[in-house]
C-alpha cells in the first residue's frame, strides 16, 4: 500500500495534482478508493493509480468523478491541462485518433512498439533523453495501452535489432520480451518479427503506423526526430499500406516470430 509520504508531489505536475485532488476530494468524503470507482464509475486500479500519477485519467473519470464528488466541473477542467501535460501538443491528437481506431497496424525497427513496452522498459527508453518530466511520460505509454483491453485489433511488425537491444539491462529486457511472448498470444493481437537475414526491406525509411476505424478512412503517423507527423492524405497512406503488405510479406509467421523470440530469452539466462 502506498503511505503518504510515497505520494507523488502535488507541485510537480498536474498529473500529480490531479491525483492529489482526488485523494483531498475522496478523504474528504470518508471513502475508500473502492468506492469512489464504484461511484466514478471506474475500477479500483485507475483510482490508484491515478491518484499515485502512474496513468493519464480520460475524460470519462474526469466527468465521472465531477459526478461523485459534485464538484460541478473541477475535474472536468482540469483534464485539458492534463491532457498538455501528459502529451506533447503534436501528439494529442494521434492519441484521441488511437483511442478511435479499431485496427492499428505498426512497425518498429529501433525499438519494442510502445503500446506493448512494459514499464521498466519505457522508463528505461525515457531515461536516455533525459526529460523533464519522466514519471508523466512514463504514465501517459502506460495509459494508451488500455486500448488493448477493448476489443481493438493490433498487427505489429519489429526488426530483429530492436529484440537484440538491451534498453534497460538484461532484467528488463527478459521481462520485456516475455510480455511479447504474452501479447503475441492474445486473439486480437498478431507480432511478426523481420530477421536480420532480411537484407533490406521497405521499413527500412523509418517507423511507421496505421489507424483504422469503422467509418472514414484510414491515418497514418510518422515518427520523426523532434516530432512525428499524422496525415490522412490517401496518397501517403496507401503508400503506407504497400509498404506494410511488403513488410508482412518478409517477415517470419507469428509463431516462428514467437520462437525467435523465446530464443533471445534463452540468451538473456533465466
Amino acid at each position: 500500500m502506498t503511505v503518504e509520504a510515497d505520494r507523488p508531489d502535488p507541485t510537480a505536475s498536474m498529473l500529480a495534482f490531479f491525483g492529489s485532488e482526488v485523494l483531498r476530494l475522496r478523504t474528504k468524503a470518508g471513502w475508500s478508493q473502492e468506492k469512489t470507482a464504484h461511484e466514478a464509475r471506474s475500477t479500483h486500479a485507475m483510482i490508484s493509480y491515478v491518484e499515485n500519477a502512474k496513468r493519464v485519467p480520460s475524460k470519462e473519470l474526469a466527468d465521472g468523478l465531477d459526478v461523485a464528488f459534485r464538484t460541478d466541473g473541477h475535474f472536468g477542467r482540469l483534464h485539458p491541462l492534463v491532457m498538455r501535460y501528459a502529451y506533447p501538443k503534436w501528439f494529442v491528437r494521434y492519441v484521441e485518433l488511437e483511442q478511435e481506431a479499431t485496427r492499428i497496424r505498426s512497425f518498429q525497427a529501433q525499438m519494442i512498439p510502445g503500446l506493448l513496452q512494459t514499464e521498466d522498459y519505457a522508463r528505461a527508453l525515457f531515461e536516455a533523453v533525459r526529460p523533464d518530466n519522466l514519471d508523466g511520460l512514463v504514465a501517459a505509454r502506460m495509459t494508451r495501452q488500455t486500448l488493448l483491453e477493448h476489443g481493438l485489433r493490433c498487427w505489429f511488425i519489429v526488426d530483429e535489432p530492436a529484440l537484440d537491444r538491451l534498453i534497460g539491462g538484461e532484467a528488463v529486457m527478459r521481462d520485456q520480451l516475455k510480455r511479447l511472448l504474452a501479447a503475441g498470444q492474445e486473439p486480437r493481437i498478431v507480432i511478426q518479427v523481420i530477421p536480420r537475414t532480411v537484407p533490406a526491406h521497405a521499413g527500412l525509411t523509418g517507423p511507421f503506423t496505421l489507424l483504422s476505424f469503422d467509418e472514414g478512412a484510414d491515418v497514418l503517423h510518422v515518427d520523426g526526430f523532434s516530432q512525428g507527423r499524422t496525415t490522412a492524405d490517401t496518397s501517403e497512406v496507401d503508400e503506407a499500406v504497400h509498404a506494410y503488405d511488403l513488410l508482412r510479406a518478409v517477415a517470419l509467421s507469428p509463431k516462428d516470430s514467437a520462437d525467435l523470440i523465446r530464443t533471445h530469452l534463452k540468451e538473456l539466462g533465466p
